[in-house]
C-alpha cells in the first residue's frame, strides 16, 4: 500500500496508472473493508492516510478546510477546543479518515437534526484519474457554486476520483445535551409516541428507536425510544416534561448521556466485532413504513426514526440475504451495507438500485471509462 504525501502526488499517482491500465485499489484507513461491495485485487493499492494536514481552519466562519487522510477523531478533537463540531456521528470514528467518512456517506443519530455530508460539506478538492485536481465550492456556507460536482463524490466509495481536501461548515456545540429513553411494549406504541414528538414543537437532534434485542443492551427488553435533546437548559427540562407523558423513561445527562450515544454510533462496528461472520443491511424508508420494517427483523435492529432508515443485524450472512430478498419483493430501498470478505462476491448486495441507476453508470464512464478505480466496491454493481 502507497501512502501519497500530497493532493499533487496522489493525481499523478493516478495518471500513471490510468495511462498503464492498471486496476487501482483506493482506500483511506481501510476501517470499513466490511462494507459495500468487496475489496476485488488491484495492480496499485493507494492510501489518503499521508494527507492528515488542517489546511485552514475560522472558527469565526464556521468553517475548516482539511485533506482526506486525516483521522476523523484528530478533526473532532481539534473542533472541540472550540466548542464545534461537525454531527455526522459516523460509525468507526475512531479509526476512520475524513474521505473514508465522506466518501461512504456515514452518517449517524443525528441526521435528523443536523443532515447528512451532503448538508454539510461546503467544498472539495478531488483528484481525477487524468491527473487533474478538480476543486469544487469553496470556503463560505452559502457559495454553492461547482458543488454538485463534490456531491457525486459522496457516497461514490473512490469509484469516481480520489477525494483529497475537504471544506466543511461547522456547528456550534449545544449549551446542553440530555438524553431520554421511553420504553414501550410494541413497536406501534413507540411510532404513536415518535409522530407526538415530530408534531410537537420539540425539535430533538435525534431520535432513534431500539427493538428488544437492541433495547437489551441499553438496559431494557423493550421497543425502546432514545431522544437526543439539545439546547439550553430550559430547553432540557422542557423536553422532560413533555415526554414523561409519553412514557415512565429514564433521563440521562453527563458521561451517561455521551456513553449512549457513543454505544448507538457504534452499534455496527460492535456487532460485527461480536460476530465477524454477521451481516447488516440498511432500508431506507418513509416514516410510516419504519413500524413495518423495524417489526420484520428478527434480529437486533436500530432505526433513524425521524429519518427514515433501519438497520438490522444478523449473525448469518445467508439469513440476512433472505431477508434481502423479502424487502426488495416489498419494494423496500435495502442494501446489505455490512457483510464478511468473502461472502459478498456470491451475494446481490444492491437488488433494487432504482431508476437513476443508469445516470449513475453514465457518471462512472465519465470518470473512469476503463473501470479501474475501485472495481465493484459500491455495492458490486459499479
Amino acid at each position: 500500500m502507497s501512502a501519497v504525501a500530497s493532493p499533487e502526488e496522489l493525481a499523478e499517482a493516478l495518471r500513471q496508472s490510468a495511462e498503464r491500465q492498471r486496476a487501482i485499489c483506493l482506500q483511506g484507513a481501510g476501517s470499513k473493508r466490511a462494507m459495500a461491495g468487496p475489496v476485488t485485487p488491484a495492480d496499485e493499492y493507494l492510501s489518503t492516510t499521508g494527507l492528515g494536514r488542517v489546511l485552514q481552519y475560522e472558527p469565526h466562519d464556521l468553517t475548516i478546510s482539511v485533506e482526506a487522510g486525516l483521522p476523523w477523531r484528530d478533526l473532532t478533537r481539534i473542533l472541540a477546543a472550540n466548542r464545534q463540531m461537525i454531527p455526522l456521528d459516523p460509525p468507526f470514528a475512531a479509526d476512520s479518515t475524513v474521505g473514508g467518512v465522506i466518501a461512504s456517506n456515514l452518517s449517524g443519530p443525528r441526521r435528523r437534526l443536523y443532515g447528512t455530508a451532503r448538508d454539510m460539506v461546503i467544498g472539495m478538492t478531488f483528484a481525477t484519474l487524468e491527473g487533474k485536481l478538480v476543486r469544487s465550492g469553496g470556503m463560505v456556507v452559502k457559495n454553492v457554486a461547482g458543488l454538485d460536482m463534490a456531491k457525486l463524490m459522496i457516497g461514490s466509495f473512490g469509484t469516481l476520483a480520489a477525494i483529497a481536501v475537504v471544506n466543511f461548515k461547522v456547528t456550534p456545540m449545544p449549551e446542553v445535551e440530555r438524553s431520554f429513553l421511553l420504553p414501550f411494549e410494541s413497536a406501534g406504541l413507540a411510532a404513536e409516541a415518535r409522530n407526538r414528538i415530530l408534531s410537537s414543537s420539540l425539535q430533538p437532534a435525534a431520535l432513534d428507536l431500539l427493538n428488544p434485542p437492541a433495547g437489551e443492551t441499553v438496559g431494557n427488553r423493550a421497543w425502546v425510544l432514545v431522544v437526543r435533546a439539545a439546547g439550553n437548559a430550559a430547553a432540557a427540562e422542557r423536553y422532560e416534561r413533555e415526554l414523561a407523558g409519553l412514557a415512565t423513561g429514564v433521563a440521562l445527562d453527563g458521561e451517561q448521556h455521551e456513553k449512549l450515544w457513543r454505544h448507538i454510533q457504534e452499534f455496527t462496528p460492535g456487532f460485527l466485532a461480536r460476530h465477524p461472520s454477521g451481516a447488516v443491511v440498511r432500508v431506507s424508508c418513509t416514516l410510516k413504513e419504519t413500524q413495518p420494517v423495524m417489526e420484520h427483523f428478527d434480529g437486533p435492529a436500530l432505526a433513524r426514526a425521524g429519518s427514515g432508515v433501519c438497520y438490522g443485524y444478523w449473525e448469518s450472512v445467508d439469513r440476512a440475504a433472505d431477508f434481502l430478498k423479502e424487502a426488495a419483493a416489498r419494494g423496500w430501498k435495502s442494501v446489505m451495507e455490512f457483510a464478511a470478505e468473502g461472502r459478498k462476491e456470491r451475494l446481490d448486495l444492491w437488488p433494487s438500485p432504482g431508476g437513476d441507476f443508469a445516470l449513475m453508470q453514465r457518471i462512472k464512464n465519465l470518470f473512469d471509462p476503463g473501470n479501474l478505480l475501485n472495481r465493484g466496491r459500491l455495492y458490486g454493481r459499479i
